[in-house]
């Protein structure tokens, strides 16, 4: 993975509100990683929630655990 180009969307999502209530509203980790390739960041899904718990700059990287409903 490249740490830089997650640091740079991560940045990018601070400054744009738009794009942060996108990822505040993503479902998956890897919906956030659409929305970063759309705007040409590349990570992945799974690289993104391998940085878990991790800090930059003045963002946290958290994996919510939403428990979703069964039949």
């Amino acid at each position: 993975m490249s740490l830089d180009q997650l640091k740079a969307f991560l940045q990018t999502m601070q400054a744009d509100g738009d794009i942060k209530q996108q990822v505040m509203a993503a479902a998956t980790a890897d919906d956030v990683a659409l929305i970063a390739l759309k705007l040409g960041y590349e990570f992945s899904g799974d690289e993104l929630l391998r940085v878990s718990g991790q800090r930059f700059d003045r963002v946290t990287v958290r994996k919510n655990d939403i428990p979703g409903e069964y039949n």
